[in-house]
């Protein structure tokens, strides 16, 4: 924990400490897996999903941005998330792993936000331009101006916290999502677009697989949905699952075998399709 200053836990692969060896050399062909959680998401939780790659011998990193960033810094429009951003891309030179192909998960608006300036970092800053992205999944995401569904991620986070307090934050932050990223937003966005606008266009090519679900109460289906049929329409090669009946970044609880399968199986589709 704490990498580069990060609250980022890394998983090596097996043989990845080794300076030679079988071990090391089989290590050095296995992809790298970038987690990055929720709004609140605690490790422990995150470490679950991580299992699912790192028993195919992948080295794992996870990351959940801090939920004042992602609730506050964001919504007032200040590009905090920029910096965690470039920190994880460099964590991937740090552990001499940057030849590696590389896969991003994603979870809910969370994630996405710290993933469109991921993006950025990589057709914006020279070292990270030769990064080979296998491809990335959403869980539970992208979504866009949501104003009740943004009010119980942030209930959720604040659920053992002060009342007034609580309540106190809960008010700052709609009112803030209303004037800002609502009422305002035609005029704002030219300053600071949002980060569903923002990855409708992104750059990036690589495969997308969206997996969701229709009884998500935070992340509306339909914006999941648009989102993965935007990206189509740019010939980006676009999977999108819908779990019906399984509730915001739940999926796996409800579905493990399922999921494990869609993105195991994604992953290597990805890694044998990704250039060398």
């Amino acid at each position: 924990m704490g990498a580069r200053g990060l609250e980022a836990a890394v998983e090596l692969a097996p043989g990845e400490a080794r300076e030679s060896g079988a071990e090391r050399e089989h290590a050095d062909g296995q992809p790298v897996v970038i987690l990055l959680g929720w709004a609140g998401c605690q490790d422990k939780y995150l470490a679950k999903y991580s299992a699912i790659y790192s028993q195919k011998g992948c080295t794992v990193i996870r990351y959940t941005a801090p939920w004042r960033m992602i609730f506050f810094s964001e919504t007032f429009g200040i590009r905090s998330l920029q910096t965690p951003a470039r920190q994880l891309l460099e964590l991937l030179f740090d552990y001499r792993i940057e030849n590696r192909p590389v896969l991003f998960h994603v979870f809910s608006n969370g994630g996405v936000m710290l993933y469109r300036y991921i993006i950025e970092a990589l057709h914006t800053h020279k070292p990270f331009k030769n990064l080979r992205v296998a491809g990335t999944i959403f869980d539970s995401a992208p979504g866009r101006r949501n104003l009740r569904g943004g009010l119980r991620a942030l209930a959720t986070v604040l659920v053992s916290t002060n009342v007034l307090l609580k309540y106190f934050l809960l008010l700052a932050f709609a009112t803030t999502a209303v004037v800002l990223r609502i009422l305002l937003y035609p005029l704002t966005r030219f300053i600071h677009e949002s980060h569903y606008d923002a990855l409708l266009k992104a750059p990036s090519r690589w495969p997308e697989l969206y997996l969701y679900s229709q009884a998500d109460a935070i992340i509306r289906a339909s914006e999941v949905k648009h989102m993965a049929d935007a990206r189509q329409q740019l010939s980006v090669p676009v999977k999108a699952v819908d779990f019906s009946d399984s509730a915001h970044v739940s999926h796996m609880r409800v579905y493990p075998t399922y999921y494990s399968n869609l993105c195991t199986t994604f992953l290597s589709d990805c890694v044998r399709g990704s250039p060398r």
